[in-house]
């Protein structure tokens, strides 16, 4: 399809750009070669697997949305996939998984739902979300009947940009610095060993590094332990038709929102959760190619993030297991996590939230 050719309405946001019009939408996965196509791209990939990519005619500077145009649903109508005293028992499941030499750690999340019939204005809530919990990966996409997406992910998944690849994966969530435990500590230093290893897949021998390890990083009404890992791509993936599919094979779904073994614990995963996580610990982000075929690209980690379909609007939360874990603590994480972005989805005043 030429690219002037604008098939339907669409909006995406990231990065301080707003792109409108969409020209194409594709399965990265099935045609990662598309992708090599000049244009700019927002991608979102469901945890599942699915990642798709809508190529926009139009892309200038965003301009500010009104948040007073989101209307959300009632705090009250809030429903979890796993209630409290069913996911403390699946911690529990996930520790015995442990003890058994099955897994070293999982993330076991649960998925918040309220109805909100007919398609509601995700850019109004994102400029909410922008207002009351600013986050280095905000944005969101909007194309009618296809994908609806807004999210303040404070994660990076994956940054390409001059041949070079970095991840930034969070592990350890807490109120306060003081709070964060030994349990926190090791979590982080497992999981970014497990991203090591995945860049080490699409990555030239002895590039790879971790250039910061359990840095202290301070969000709206909590902290987190990142780290960062970047490599030099390989020249052959560098160049190839198919990077996206080398990437995503190498790398997803993110490893931090996983677990480790990653295939073990995405069987774990999928014996215990009750609900798809769908764009929750997927990705979501934009691509942009040059007309010479440089790739320039972001990718967070789908984690406080919002997404309707069915008029429902869903959010996603969890944490992350390994036997330091404590089953109520656990819970009270996944709690900690989400309750400033649903209480601003669902017009609680910002004066009853501590930062």
């Amino acid at each position: 399809m030429p690219e002037q050719t604008v098939s339907r309405r669409g909006v995406a946001w990231f990065a301080g750009v707003e792109a409108t019009g969409v020209v194409e939408v594709v399965d990265v996965r099935a045609q990662p070669e598309r992708l090599r196509q000049p244009g700019w791209w927002a991608v979102v990939g469901d945890f599942e697997g699915t990642v798709r990519a809508w190529r926009f005619a139009q892309v200038a500077a965003a301009e500010p949305a009104p948040a007073g145009d989101w209307h959300g649903p009632p705090p009250e109508s809030w429903r979890s996939s796993l209630v409290r005293s069913r996911y403390v028992a699946a911690v529990g499941r996930v520790r015995a998984h442990i003890q058994e030499g099955d897994v070293y750690q999982a993330n076991l999340c649960r998925v918040l739902s309220a109805p909100l019939p007919g398609e509601p204005d995700a850019r109004a809530l994102g400029a909410l979300l922008g207002a009351g919990n600013p986050a280095p990966y905000a944005g969101g996409v909007q194309v009618p009947g296809e994908v609806w997406v807004v999210t303040a992910s404070p994660e990076l998944f994956l940054r390409v940009e001059d041949g070079v690849v970095t991840s930034g994966p969070i592990k350890g969530t807490a109120a306060t610095p003081d709070a964060m435990t030994d349990k926190d500590r090791a979590e982080n230093v497992m999981i970014t060993d497990l991203v090591r290893n995945d860049l080490q897949r699409v990555c030239a021998p002895g590039t790879v590094e971790v250039t910061t390890l359990l840095g202290e990083e301070r969000h709206p009404g909590l902290v987190h332990l990142v780290s960062t890992v970047q490599g030099v791509l390989a020249d052959d993936v560098a160049t190839a038709p198919d990077l996206w599919a080398r990437l995503l094979d190498a790398t997803y779904p993110p490893g931090s929102v996983s677990g480790a073994p990653k295939s073990s614990a995405l069987d774990v995963i999928a014996s215990l959760e009750t609900s798809p996580r769908g764009p929750y610990c997927g990705a979501v982000g934009w691509v942009e190619v040059a007309p010479d075929g440089s790739v320039r690209a972001e990718l967070a980690v789908g984690i406080r993030t919002f997404w309707w379909a069915d008029d429902v609007l869903r959010f996603g939360t969890g944490a992350g297991i390994t036997w330091g874990s404590d089953p109520e603590g656990e819970w009270a994480e996944t709690e900690l996590k989400a309750a400033r972005l649903v209480g601003l989805a669902s017009g609680v005043p910002a004066e009853s939230m501590t930062d």
